[in-house]
């Protein structure tokens, strides 16, 4: 629209598209305010409404995907979780067990990662596992140990949600729901979660191009949530040295063409816990908004991913190696928020 335009030359555009079966979504900006058209085929109303009053332009949107793309939002999106700001320039680290296995395990790891410098907590209470006899989780018992353990240390907890129907439970614990690479396109899931107002932390598929990874998203935003963080956490290929294959690549090609952060999950990339730092470390060089690490107490007893769990003395120096690489990029490391008064992460 013209930065001149009145509330009634945007209304009347805004019926236009209403009477057209077109679901207008109005964008404020610093200079002047746009209007998204969303629906099939769009663009085809272009010459009905390109020439009403107080319209510059009317600009299709190339890609598949429209609300996540830079052509409908230049600007990079901070996501906020917690006073945790994924998207502004810092890297974020997420780490913990890969399960909630007990109480005691779980405040033992989130003491540790606190203390050694993670900006979040990462445990997964329900587990979606390849085999049936796998460990699957605590469910509700390690929501609450997980709010524990956020309470204990201040650190904001992101966990996996398996089911549109756990969704409210999940987002009543936790600060951050992430839909696991299983669930990538499970379309109503990502519906639910579009619709829960929680930020949501998005795994790539496990054969997902980034095409269909970003259409993903694009289903959590066009229910209403804005907040979403991407992560890339390897792709299923030939290889069988590694557990998938870890596609750094897509960390600029995707914030090139998106908005959105994206952070790397190089355990889940890896599956072996040597090879986790040097691809920590090379993800953050690649521009990644933040890094999502397994850590365990004892990784050889771990109930799940036990040999791509970080020991809490190799998390510790890796903090250090990332720090030192944050300030040769002119970057910093994002802090965790204080601990609720009166209570002491030691």
């Amino acid at each position: 629209m013209n930065k001149n335009a009145t509330p009634t030359e945007v209304a009347n555009v805004v019926a236009h598209i209403v009477e057209r079966g077109f679901r207008p979504v109005e964008m404020p900006g610093a200079d002047r305010l746009a209007i998204g058209v969303l629906g099939s085929n769009a663009a085809s109303i272009r010459d009905a409404i390109v020439d009403l009053p107080g319209v510059v332009d009317a600009v299709p949107v190339s890609k598949p995907y429209k609300q996540v793309t830079r052509e409908w939002h230049p600007e990079a999106t901070v996501v906020d979780v917690a006073s945790v700001r994924f998207g502004d320039g810092s890297c974020a680290v997420i780490a913990g067990p890969c399960a909630v296995e007990s109480r005691g395990q779980l405040l033992d790891i989130a003491r540790a990662v606190h203390d050694a410098g993670a900006a979040m907590l990462r445990g997964g209470a329900f587990k979606p596992r390849t085999s049936p006899y796998s460990f699957r989780g605590l469910g509700v018992e390690g929501l609450e140990h997980l709010a524990e353990a956020r309470a204990l240390t201040g650190l904001p907890i992101v966990t996996e949600v398996l089911n549109p129907s756990d969704v409210e439970a999940v987002a009543e614990h936790a600060d951050m729901l992430q839909v696991g690479t299983r669930n990538a396109q499970n379309f109503s899931l990502l519906e639910a979660v579009g619709e829960a107002r929680r930020p949501v932390l998005l795994k790539r598929g496990l054969s997902n191009t980034v095409e269909e990874w970003l259409l993903a998203a694009e289903y959590v935003v066009s229910h209403g949530n804005p907040d979403v963080v991407l992560c890339e956490r390897g792709i299923r290929t030939f290889e069988t040295g590694t557990r998938n294959t870890l596609d750094l690549s897509a960390v600029p090609l995707v914030k090139s063409l998106s908005h959105l952060p994206v952070i790397v999950d190089p355990s889940h990339a890896t599956g072996h816990r040597h090879l986790v730092a040097s691809m920590a470390l090379a993800a953050m060089a690649a521009g990644a908004d933040g890094l999502m690490l397994e850590v365990h107490t004892d990784p050889e007893a771990a109930l799940s991913d036990g040999p791509q769990s970080l020991t809490v003395p190799m998390f510790q120096e890796l903090m250090g190696r990332l720090r030192r690489l944050a300030e040769s990029l002119d970057r910093r490391l994002a802090t965790a928020p204080s601990p609720k008064v009166g209570v002491s992460p030691a």
